[in-house]
């Protein structure tokens, strides 16, 4: 029996393989708002050469990539790309997508009778419904997407350590396939799927079934990943040998969690987003207290799990709440962060040349509203979504950012329309589809909107998140899977980028504090251990705690490998792969490396150098010393110590 079938090719045929034709983000927006989205129904496709029956390490030969590929001139190392089904039952269509780079030519095939203990990753990426070949040409991967669309060799490819696998993930994302019933419903169905997937890759590879896996992902993928280490930790045979797991930036807790209280830290970091003005920086601060988004974190964490936290919405009617309105309307249209902000902010692209002058009077009346209008309550015109009001603020009133530049995933960089860094045209080309056995059936685009439970709705009071997804987030079951994971000799590692606004340190840190491991809450100590990349610069604060690695980098967004490639690279060698003991807790006491006490802080200040401009005129700025310096007198007297019963208030959501 062949593991594809044809048996749910319902469409007339495949689709056009060209890119499909550009309209604006403007008419996307209305017909997805207005006409709702189809649901693909997509096949893999097989290419001359496919082997009957199960699969077997005879498909290594099939699943080879042997062609070249276009304009690619950089030498790589042996690769193997393909469609793989994940065995669920009604749906033979349903697969992932792979494409494996070796670590040196040979090592994913050795003998049979070779002992091999050598580690291997897999990398998967967020969304949900983004794809892993976005971090292999974006951050990670041996080719390196230009603003040219050309490519060129990234030296810090992660598959210079270990064979690395980067994977589209669930079923219908990037160049995985799904009938149209067939996408998941939620995260246990996800994870029965990956498990699915591997048994047949371990069929292919038989090596990567002994040996130690390192599963990596992040964003969403700190969703799926506690979900399928969960399903092999119940599995009475589990396909591979996990050892450990690592997300980054990872959507670990509620969205109250991971973007709206991390809100006053990110202004913080970078105080340009106000203007370092105190009056708007006190304004926020009230409306966090009030929000109950002033969590205490204590080291040891001290008076229990944290209640829930929730976001109350806008009471007043408003043009601000119409745009909150628009805001959650266009996150479920299909459209990226990024073309979400530029719609938003799309008529101010086209104001006159007045507008410098119109904003400053803007601005002040804005601030005189700031600290006027909620007068000891909660915001009527925004409620609690201080994310969105910090992001509307930066965006009129604080440079660079009133362009429209502001980037969720990169705070100071401000420039708009930023340099492209599109792999459409190469992994659309004929030649690029056939040299790694990619699907006829669809067209690869980074992103979309994944239709859990097989429909795009996300209508509010739907016992889901703001994703769609029903599966309540891995905060709930993550003092068990330590557990667990500590009885299994898997260890843990959260890492974060110190310039990341979508998924902002705070958050992971505050989650961290609220879940049990090795039997008791949270770390003993403050995080306040420096490490360094291999030329000895500070790459940012490493801390180690009863199996639990945190790291959090120094002038990294939210796709690390993207803007600190050789740091993540040393990341991925010595606190992954390796066991490097830089800030492990000895005794309660010691720490390896020492405590820095001006790194014992709750914020990471970020840098001083911002980006604004466009793609073809990007410019850089530095905020003036003395700005800075009147800004560390207030912030100095205006932030409560950590440990203050005023920052005692707040929670976090245990359900979806």
């Amino acid at each position: 029996m062949r593991p594809y079938g044809p048996e749910l090719r319902t469409s007339d045929g495949p689709e056009d393989v060209r890119d499909p034709p550009t309209i604006s983000i403007e008419a996307f927006a209305r017909t997805a708002l207005t006409q709702g989205q189809s649901i693909p129904n997509t096949w893999p496709q097989e290419y001359p050469g496919i082997p009957g029956g199960d699969f077997s390490p005879q498909w290594q030969n099939y699943f080879e990539v042997k062609y070249p590929l276009p304009n690619i001139t950089v030498p790589l190392t042996r690769s193997f790309a393909g469609n793989i089904p994940v065995n669920r039952a009604g749906h033979p269509n349903n697969t992932l997508f792979f494409w494996g780079f070796e670590r040196r030519n040979g090592s994913l095939t050795p003998p049979a009778n070779d002992s091999n203990d050598d580690p291997w990753v897999i990398w998967l990426q967020g969304g949900p419904g983004s794809s892993g070949m976005l971090g292999f040409t974006e951050e990670n991967g041996p080719l390196r997407i230009q603003p040219d669309f050309t490519f060129t060799a990234n030296n810090f490819s992660w598959n210079t350590l270990a064979d690395t696998f980067w994977i589209d993930q669930p079923v219908g994302t990037g160049w995985s396939t799904a009938d149209s019933t067939g996408y998941v419903a939620n995260e246990d169905q996800t994870s029965e799927d990956f498990l699915g997937f591997l048994s047949n890759l371990v069929k292919v590879f038989p090596s990567l079934a002994t040996r130690p896996l390192y599963l990596i992902g992040e964003s969403y993928a700190g969703t799926y990943i506690p979900y399928i280490t969960k399903h092999m930790f119940s599995s009475s045979n589990p396909p591979v040998k996990l050892r450990k797991i690592a997300i980054g930036d990872g959507s670990l807790g509620s969205l109250a969690t991971i973007r709206e209280l991390p809100t006053l830290n990110i202004i913080e970091t970078y105080p340009q987003l106000i203007n370092y003005d105190p009056d708007v920086f006190n304004y926020f601060k009230e409306q966090e207290h009030l929000c109950g988004f002033d969590i205490n974190l204590t080291y040891p964490q001290t008076g229990g799990n944290f209640p829930t936290l929730l976001i109350p919405p806008p009471t007043a009617q408003s043009a601000v709440g119409e745009s909150l309105l628009l805001e959650s309307e266009l996150r479920y249209s299909g459209l990226s962060w990024k073309e979400r902000i530029a719609k938003k902010y799309y008529e101010r692209q086209a104001q006159g040349s007045d507008v410098l002058e119109r904003r400053c009077q803007k601005r002040e009346e804005w601030k005189r509203d700031l600290s006027r209008r909620a007068n000891g309550t909660i915001d009527p015109f925004y409620g609690c979504n201080l994310f969105t009001e910090m992001v509307d603020y930066a965006s009129n009133f604080s440079f660079p950012w009133t362009n429209g530049g502001f980037d969720v995933y990169d705070i100071p960089d401000g420039t708009n329309p930023e340099p492209p860094s599109d792999a459409r045209p190469f992994f659309n080309d004929n030649r690029t589809r056939s040299a790694i056995h990619a699907p006829t059936s669809k067209n690869w685009a980074s992103s979309f909107s994944y239709p859990f439970g097989n429909v795009h709705n996300r209508s509010a009071g739907l016992p889901s998140n703001q994703h769609g997804d029903p599966s309540v987030e891995p905060v709930a079951f993550l003092s068990e899977l330590a557990t667990n994971a500590t009885a299994n000799n898997v260890s843990i590692v959260f890492y974060s980028g110190n310039d990341d606004a979508q998924v902002q340190h705070r958050g992971t840190e505050v989650i961290i504090q609220n879940f049990t491991f090795g039997g008791i809450q949270g770390f003993i100590k403050r995080p306040s251990t420096a490490w360094f990349d291999d030329d000895g610069n500070f790459a940012g604060i490493v801390h180690q705690e009863r199996n639990l690695t945190y790291i959090l980098f120094t002038g990294a967004g939210h796709l690390v490998p993207e803007w600190k490639p050789a740091a993540a690279l040393v990341f991925l060698r010595e606190f992954v792969l390796g066991n490097n003991q830089t800030g492990l807790v000895l005794n309660d006491t010691t720490v390896v490396g020492g405590d820095n006490s001006s790194l014992a802080n709750d914020v990471l200040p970020g840098g001083t150098l911002l980006y604004y401009g466009s793609a073809t005129t990007a410019g850089k700025f530095t905020v003036a010393a003395a700005t800075l310096a009147s800004w560390e007198s207030f912030i100095a007297t205006a932030t409560i110590a950590p440990g203050s019963q005023l920052h005692s208030s707040g929670g976090m959501s245990l359900q979806p």
